[in-house]
């Protein structure tokens, strides 16, 4: 009796009818896993054994898409839900050991049918099959993960960006921290943004937060600057530090033709706010 995997309707009907036997074993093979069974259920709505049969049955029947298909939501399903990697590890190995054991039992109940090539051809196929869906579920995992924290970092980014307006037309953009061109990269895009959106007049940028500007960010600013000019938007400068100055000094930066300078954001805030009650009358 030759066996392969795409013929033999006998060996999925054998693991159907000892599907309890399967579980109780696979169990027993997944110590740590089966503990933590009811679990995962209630944390993700993942059923692990429900799973496994579904894993066991793509893998014998070698359908290849389904079980790539299966394994991507499995992995989009552990990482949304934070669930430990290690489990599943233990848990798609302790499926594949228990595939084996059943057909050895299989085997014997055929009175050893398995032709060694056959065997051989068995192995190769289930085990590469198994293998392709934990590579696909940690691929699928990591990549859900990756994308969530780069949408954070963005998220955190634009945070760390807040225009804040105060009046229809007037806007304060109050940085803090070290601002290196990355970061200058992510003040440029949410101020052209803003400008736009909140149509606004004037852009107050008060910079008395900030403790340091590399040389060539001091350059980029300029031309952040000169973004807010060309958006049509007066810009304007307040809180300079004086080691600020003298940096810009040293590298003959200048943004007078770009920018009004002020010396406090409190004095600005009264001036624009005062030039907005005389506009209301």
């Amino acid at each position: 009796m030759k066996v392969t995997l795409y013929s033999n309707s006998e060996l999925k009907k054998f693991l159907s009818e000892n599907r309890m036997d399967f579980e109780e074993r696979l169990l027993s093979e997944a110590v740590n896993v089966a503990s933590k069974i009811n679990d995962i259920l209630q944390a993700g709505n993942i059923d692990l054994l429900k799973n496994a049969e579904t894993l066991v049955m793509y893998v014998i029947e070698q359908k290849e898409e389904e079980l790539i298909e299966f394994a991507k939501q499995e992995g989009i399903l552990w990482a949304q839900h934070s669930l430990t990697l290690s489990f599943k590890l233990e848990w798609v190995q302790a499926i594949r050991r228990t595939l084996w054991k059943f057909l050895h039992k299989f085997d014997k109940l055929n009175e050893n049918s398995f032709l060694i090539n056959d065997f051989y051809e068995l192995e190769k196929k289930i085990n590469n099959n198994v293998d392709c869906f934990l590579n696909t579920f940690f691929l699928s995992y990591s990549n859900y993960k990756d994308n969530l924290l780069n949408n954070q970092r963005k998220l955190v980014e634009h945070l760390s960006v807040p225009i804040i307006p105060i009046s229809t037309s007037v806007a304060v953009l109050p940085l803090i921290g070290m601002i290196d061109s990355y970061r200058m990269k992510i003040i440029q895009e949410k101020v052209l943004t803003e400008i736009s959106n909140l149509k606004l007049q004037t852009l107050i940028l008060d910079l008395s937060g900030v403790t340091t500007m590399d040389d060539e960010v001091i350059s980029d600013f300029e031309n952040v600057l000169s973004g807010v000019t060309m958006m049509g938007c007066k810009a304007v400068i307040t809180g300079l530090r004086a080691e600020l100055v003298t940096k810009m000094v040293r590298l003959g930066a200048s943004f007078q033709h770009l920018a009004d300078t002020r010396g406090t954001l409190q004095q600005t805030l009264k001036t624009y706010l005062d030039l907005e009650n005389v506009k209301l009358y």
